[in-house]
């Protein structure tokens, strides 16, 4: 493979030539070996100073604004699929446009660009003195166009001019996020503006992902053809979408799983039904707070390192992103002021959006699956937003097709031969089990991961659609 080894300390690189020569001096011929080893050790560092080398830099990359009269803009990084789908002349203004949206709240999509689905992955060296940047086999821009969004503003490297102008609710993360899919496609009308998109997520973009869907199809109803997003469906993975139906799935999974014993799960009935009354009386910010000790309270009962993939001994290693991305030379780079300090998640923004976090956005998926494709995938191994919660909401769902759904077929599905997990599908509607996968499924399983959203995109296997009756769009209420 083609690896990248990164120094973690470059101080040694700043040493001048003058500086050098200033040591010759001092230290005499005696020591003319040692400051050969040294020179060559100078060489070889000077060589690695391009943290992020011209093959893996983004396509694009740099600031939408989504605010006309403030500063504040979503930073992107994009990447052109490396195999478009049609390969005509006209292939790539065809080709599918995927848009990856980070959870949190709070959290940087750059997490899903350097350590999950993008075309470059950060890791560690065996010896854990550097940092690896290799290609990605499992990338999802193998045959799809692929747009890291920093959501919302003051994520990442994104601006927020005040902390007023961080959204508080889906609606306003919506608004900004469309205004920024605009701009991006406006960079090039030609190339981008008839490709399909496909916005993707995990985690709490479970409400990001259909809130900005959602908008899109509300919005496009009252603008001329030229200005409407060419939506083509959403998937959410491991997805907090309707939390008060999801809140109360935690005791019986964890019990059935093995993790607690009776005693162990009267126990968190007891906050998941506080949690669940909370938000039912709409004390939103009283509601996160039962949740969030809900889920400390699992995992301190159980011992496990990590809610979000119970085998793993250690948590998912994402602080190798920030690290990263505080290199000077990255952040340049990639078109960023060197003066920013990179997060892997805003406090700041989690803040803001704290009372947001048991609000349900169901709503907006039951919408969204009469017009247009809707795909949930989860991880087997995760506790916090896994399978039984997402079944939990899904069977609630008020769908004209949902019984049809729950009678569909579970099929096996297989990728290369091989066992991957399992596919429920019934018009647009799909439902994914991703196997030996936890919270973070692209990077748990690349290329099983990487098969199902082209499958799903492109309708093939067993994401093969069935010709049903079109259902009529829905386009009235509030934008």
């Amino acid at each position: 493979m083609n690896l990248r080894t990164l120094p973690m300390s470059r101080q040694s690189a700043q040493q001048s030539p003058t500086q050098m020569e200033s040591t010759l001096v001092v230290l005499g011929p005696h020591n003319c070996l040692k400051l050969l080893l040294f020179f060559l050790h100078i060489l070889i560092i000077s060589a690695a100073t391009d943290l992020l080398p011209k093959e893996a830099l983004p396509t694009k990359s740099g600031y939408l604004p989504v605010n006309q009269t403030t500063n504040s803009a979503i930073f992107y990084t994009f990447y052109e699929a490396q195999t478009p789908t049609i390969s005509s002349s006209s292939g790539l203004s065809q080709t599918p446009l995927l848009i990856w949206l980070q959870g949190g709240p709070g959290c940087s999509s750059m997490l899903g660009n350097f350590y999950e689905l993008g075309p470059w992955r950060i890791s560690r060296t065996q010896n854990g003195r550097h940092l690896t940047l290799q290609p990605n086999s499992g990338s999802w821009n193998r045959l799809f166009g692929l747009l890291f969004l920093d959501n919302p503003i003051g994520v990442g490297f994104s601006i927020a001019s005040t902390p007023q102008d961080i959204p508080t609710d889906q609606h306003t993360v919506s608004k900004h996020l469309f205004a920024a899919i605009t701009a991006f496609v406006a960079l090039d009308p030609q190339l981008f503006k008839s490709r399909p998109i496909y916005i993707t997520g995990e985690s709490y973009a479970g409400k990001y992902v259909p809130a900005i869907g959602y908008y899109i199809l509300k919005k496009n109803a009252h603008l001329p053809a030229s200005k409407q997003l060419n939506l083509g469906g959403v998937a959410i993975g491991n997805g907090l979408t309707d939390p008060v139906t999801q809140v109360a799935t935690h005791a019986a999974n964890a019990y059935f799983s093995g993790l607690i014993n009776e005693k162990q799960k009267t126990q968190l009935e007891k906050l998941q039904n506080e949690a669940v009354q909370l938000t039912k009386n709409a004390n939103w910010s009283l509601a996160t707070d039962s949740r969030n000790a809900l889920l400390n309270f699992l995992q301190s009962m159980t011992g496990l390192a990590t809610l979000y993939d119970y085998r793993r001994q250690i948590p998912y290693e994402t602080s190798l992103v920030t690290e990263f991305l505080s290199q000077s030379e990255v952040k340049k780079s990639l078109g960023v002021n060197e003066s920013m300090v990179y997060e892997e998640c805003s406090d700041v923004v989690g803040a803001v959006l704290h009372a947001d976090v048991m609000k349900s956005v169901k709503y907006m998926v039951e919408f969204l699956v009469k017009n247009s494709k809707v795909m949930l995938y989860q991880g087997f191994c995760d506790l916090r937003d896994g399978v039984v919660s997402t079944e939990a909401w899904v069977r609630k769902m008020k769908w004209e097709g949902i019984d049809k759904f729950m009678e569909a077929e579970r099929k096996v599905w297989r990728v290369n031969g091989e066992l991957a997990g399992y596919v429920q599908k019934w018009a647009n509607l799909s439902h994914v089990v991703v196997l030996a996968a936890g919270h973070l499924v692209p990077t748990d399983q690349p290329l099983n991961s990487q098969a199902m959203v082209e499958d799903w995109v492109l309708e093939r296997g067993v994401f093969a659609n069935q010709k049903v009756h079109n259902l009529s769009l829905d386009l009235q209420g509030v934008i």
